[in-house]
């Protein structure tokens, strides 16, 4: 973990009086700050190279190297007035999975006691389909990962930890304000099919088929502006499964805009800065490709989509955050418990005929496998006879599904019972956070924008709010895949064939969300629930690891194979090649593999890592264990004139004894004229 910004004294100081509840640095409680706020940041970026990606589900998706780092964003709100606080993170990730949860869990208590619970720390993920996978304990989510890859797991654990650890030390007597948008240009509907089979009431709320809202929270402490949560619901799906570069896609583009670019951030600086997150929402019909075909929308190339869509996010978010707000007063609380989502006897009040119904347990559909053609197909089809190393994976699959279970899941195709034999979540959690009026509903799972909508209704009339101030927060603590309307469920498009609980999966939600928002109106207490088991299957793993470096006669690691030009020109692409090890021997993480360094006074400085936009790391194996970086700077146009040099930063491992030793290697200097 890296140094935290304050002394430890300092840090002494402010830790316990924010654990009594007391605000820092002398200052009183009152009106003008009713709340502590904190904020902070870290990295979860995973093995570089060799390690299955997350999202599409595809074999052949395997990280080569890094476009930019994935970050967790934190902040930590405490109402003064109670002592009451919620911690509220957003990670570059695919999902959270329930792994992640407990481990992040695990990390905060031992250092805070029972200052964090289940129950008011929030952990969301942005959806990015391009970071390295195998962090959950449910084989369904590991399958294309070849297995639980606990090195990925470790990073985002220490990193989410990380960040909520430096937003509680961050606590200062702050303001919030909100605010609200609408984004037009950044979202196309992908199954328009099925949306239109919803009562037109509902398509109302709707009318170009897609969630325009952006809501945008402002934190404050004092006069200074600290950071920004912007929600708007597209899904974060620019890069397409056929990148193998790390990368946090359009909303990661959005949050490095904002925190990079107009407020100066340095993420390897050790001081605090402007922290900028950008979650989804409801966003599980809605598709950052305006062409419906993966990669295609404003333009065909996927990398200028992500920053052309998060760009759009960025304005709209600045926008809103600079135009008229309203201050947040009001308690902070959350509820959050257990939920048996395969048996939830749902009332007629929330069923499509108004009789009791009832969930089952999960079940994947044949949709499910064919992916969402608009975004990028997923697994290919099971088959008799799979050989190594898919064999071992998918044997545990092959059951069949009880005729009992197809009936309940009717008119779904059912091909694997995932949730009998614990490849995907029965048991999952359901959280509403409240900071002031603002009601966050989060969901283990994927929600279309009318399923969305009726959740929040259900929400809003529990807690006597206006439906405004009621969002979903997706992609929150565990994952449970899709959640349709009964409606969209009939046609069992991907999304439906995603809808692990049948055709009154929704109804369950808005039932269950809805008593979890009573409790917080009422303040009664609600019981647990019930407490997940452990899957089975969580150890597998056929993902070698590294097992030596090796480098050509006559070469040694770090050493330049390709040296820059002798001069550039800003918009031309600066490139060298080195002798490198294996990434996975050293993550890097709150480092880098690459830097651009200036020559400024004679000394060179740090001007740009692998964390942004403008560079690329790329890993190249040769061979059996040779193995070549590819470091390349685009250089913008704003670069300042002058003396540059890149830098490569790596590790090797010795096949004799298996010790790990970093080494670092530059090129010859170049000018940017």
């Amino acid at each position: 973990m890296r140094s935290t910004r304050r002394s430890l004294v300092s840090s002494a100081l402010v830790g316990a009086l924010v654990l009594a509840g007391l605000p820092a640095a002398g200052a009183q409680p009152g009106p003008a700050a009713p709340y502590l706020v904190g904020r902070g940041i870290s990295d979860v970026t995973g093995p570089a190279a060799e390690n299955g990606m997350m999202g599409y589900s595809s074999f052949d998706q395997k990280t080569t190297g890094i476009h930019q780092r994935q970050r967790s964003r934190a902040f930590v709100v405490v109402d003064q007035a109670t002592g009451k606080r919620v911690a509220y993170v957003n990670a570059d990730l695919a999902m959270i999975f329930r792994a992640v949860q407990e481990a992040v869990l695990s990390r905060l208590q031992a250092r805070y006691g029972a200052t964090y619970t289940r129950e008011n720390l929030l952990l969301s993920a942005t959806h990015t389909h391009a970071g390295p996978g195998g962090y959950s304990h449910n084989l369904a989510y590991n399958l294309s990962v070849l297995g639980l890859q606990k090195q990925t797991l470790d990073a985002i654990a220490d990193g989410i930890t990380e960040s909520v650890v430096e937003a509680h030390e961050d606590l200062r007597p702050g303001t919030i304000t909100l605010g609200r948008g609408q984004l037009t240009d950044a979202s196309v509907n992908r199954s328009r099919t099925a949306f239109d089979r919803n009562p037109a009431a509902d398509k109302a709320h709707f009318p170009n088929a897609v969630d325009p809202s952006m809501t945008v929270l402002r934190f404050r402490q004092g006069a200074t502006d600290v950071g920004a949560i912007s929600w708007f619901a597209t899904h974060n799906t620019s890069m397409t499964n056929k990148n193998t570069l790390i990368s946090p896609d359009n909303k990661g583009y959005a949050s490095y805009r904002w925190e990079h670019d107009h407020h100066g951030v340095r993420y390897l600086d050790d001081r605090p800065g402007f922290v900028a997150a950008f979650p989804n929402t409801n966003a599980g019909d809605m598709s950052p490709n305006l062409n419906l075909r993966p990669g295609s929308g404003p333009t065909e190339d996927e990398v200028e989509n992500t920053r052309i869509i998060g760009e759009r996010q960025n304005r709209e978010a600045q926008r809103v955050f600079a135009g008229p707000q309203a201050a947040v007063t009001g308690s902070v609380d959350s509820r959050m418990r257990f939920v048996d989502m395969s048996a939830v006897a749902v009332d007629g009040r929330f069923t499509t005929d108004g009789r009791p119904g009832t969930t089952c347990s999960g079940v994947v559909g044949a949709s499910t496998l064919a992916g969402s053609v608009e975004d990028g197909p997923a697994i290919p089809l099971f088959h008799e006879g799979m050989t190594s190393p898919w064999k071992a994976l998918f044997e545990p699959l092959q059951v069949e599904v009880p005729q009992w279970l197809k009936d309940c899941q009717y008119p779904k195709a059912s091909l694997v019972p995932t949730g009998l034999i614990g490849a995907t979540p029965n048991v999952v959690p359901l959280q509403v956070v409240k900071i002031g009026p603002l009601h966050l509903v989060a969901v283990p799972g994927e929600v279309t924008i009318v399923a969305g909508l009726r959740i929040r209704q259900a929400v809003a009339a529990e807690a006597g709010v206006p439906l405004e101030n009621v969002l979903v927060q997706g992609y929150a603590n565990d994952y449970a895949q899709y959640v349709t309307t009964p409606e969209e469920y009939d046609l069992q498009q991907y999304e439906g064939g995603s809808t692990l609980f049948g055709r009154n999966t929704l109804p369950a939600y808005e039932q269950e969300f809805g008593r979890l928002a009573a409790s917080l109106r009422t303040g009664a207490a609600l019981p647990p629930g019930p407490t997940p088991g452990t899957p089975p299957f969580t150890g597998i793993n056929l993902q070698t690891g590294v097992v030596f470096d090796d480098k050509p006669i006559g070469t040694s690691f770090g050493q330049v194979r390709t040296e820059p030009a002798a001069s550039y020109t800003r918009g031309q692409t600066a490139t060298a090649v080195f002798v490198t090890g294996h990434p996975k021997n050293d993550l890097h993480r709150n480092g880098t593999f690459l830097e651009v360094q200036r020559l400024v006074d004679g000394r060179w400085t740090r001007h740009a890592d692998d964390g942004d936009w403008s560079t690329r790391y790329r890993w190249q194996r040769e061979g059996i264990a040779n193995s070549t970086a590819i470091l390349t700077w685009a250089i913008p146009a704003d670069t300042p004139t002058g003396t540059y040099r890149i830098v490569h930063h790596g590790d090797w491992k010795s096949g004799w004894t298996g010790a790990i030793t970093g080494f670092t290697g530059a090129t010859r200097s170049f000018t940017v004229g």
